[in-house]
């Protein structure tokens, strides 16, 4: 049976896979790339991305070579920036370490920051054909519906069986393969909504569709409770310049930069902006972002400077071309364009 189910998924596959350019090699470099990339991130989203960094970065040699910033700068827009912060680590640990020669097998790509059992069962399937599976979101539904798991997938019983499963579904010959045409199979056929039943290859024996509990699984326990978190940036500007500040704090968005935080009262804006050194330019504007596990209620109060000398916030003063090559949010880079098309370009 389980040779029979992988001959026809990768029967299946053959015919009816997506060309995405990472399918077309088995390059280390580019499938590292494209796993990271695409972690929480739609194909669509990260497709530019993934074309950017190679052409960007071409050989990990380059990765390695490259300063954080560029790093991140890079990586902006995609979130999850400890994934940017991760990759750079590792591509510096595989050229000082591994001669720049990526490690070959599971349990050694494991030892790389950022690469986690995923990851690491994906390259070393795809690139060194262990016979590892691969475990996904997509392959999670899929088994889940398939032979009906009635465990929470995002707990650790309901985990271990659906990786009994994939463990035992993938062939020894063309692993590489076989993972790629089950995570195919969860991403266009065995959908989270309205999945392509009728065109299944295995509507003849799924559990779910026979149960018809396509909609009740997989199985999953609530996400943790999102928190409400409230920021209040201050805007400072010196003519064409904004001082921006780096997040060092190991909190959100480490490594980015955004504005300082208001003042608490007139003493501490004099104290720290220089007395009759500034003008606050209208209301504060309002926006509200919302990340994983955090909705950010966001303020934005703009103030102008006179002598940028006496302001006494540390920060560095960003003309244009500085805000355009530094990392930033996407929270930061949505309020520039929206209220200082002054100062950057539409798209950043």
């Amino acid at each position: 049976m389980k040779a029979r189910s992988s001959y026809d998924l990768l029967s299946w596959y053959e015919k009816e896979h997506r060309e995405l350019p990472w399918r077309k090699t088995k390059e280390p470099y580019m499938i590292w790339l494209s796993e990271i990339i695409m972690q929480q991130t739609r194909v669509d989203q990260g497709m530019s991305y993934y074309f950017k960094f190679l052409e960007l970065f071409p050989t990990v040699h380059d990765l390695a070579k490259a300063k954080e910033s560029e790093v991140l700068n890079a990586w902006q827009g995609l979130g999850y920036y400890s994934r940017g912060r991760n990759l750079h680590h590792s591509a510096k640990r595989i050229v000082e370490e591994f001669d720049g020669m990526f490690p070959d097998n599971y349990n050694s790509l494991l030892s790389l920051k950022g690469v986690g059992p995923y990851t690491a069962a994906a390259i070393s399937s795809i690139c060194f054909n262990e016979q590892r599976a691969v475990v996904d979101g997509n392959v999670e539904r899929f088994i889940s519906r398939r032979f009906g798991v009635k465990e929470a997938v995002n707990e650790s019983k309901g985990k271990k069986i659906i990786a009994e499963y994939a463990n035992e579904m993938i062939p020894s010959d063309r692993p590489g393969d076989h993972n790629q045409a089950m995570m195919e199979m969860g991403a266009t056929v065995c959908t989270p909504k309205k999945p392509k039943c009728g065109e299944c290859i295995f509507n003849g024996n799924c559990f779910a569709l026979k149960n018809d509990l396509i909609n009740e699984l997989p199985l999953k326990t609530k996400k943790t409770k999102v928190k409400d978190r409230n920021i209040n940036y201050l805007v400072c500007q010196f003519q064409d310049e904004l001082l921006m500040q780096e997040r060092r704090e190991k909190d959100i968005w480490l490594g980015l930069h955004d504005f300082p935080n208001s003042l608490s009262n007139k003493k501490e804006y004099d104290r720290q902006l220089g007395k009759q050194n500034y003008a606050f330019v209208g209301e504060a504007v309002r926006m509200i972002h919302i990340l994983s596990h955090q909705k950010l209620n966001v303020s934005f109060q703009k103030v102008m400077i006179d002598e940028k000398s006496k302001v006494q916030i540390d920060g560095i003063w960003q003309d244009p071309k500085g805000i355009e090559s530094t990392p930033i949010p996407r929270l930061i880079e949505k309020y520039l364009v929206e209220n200082h098309t002054d100062l950057v370009d539409q798209k950043i």
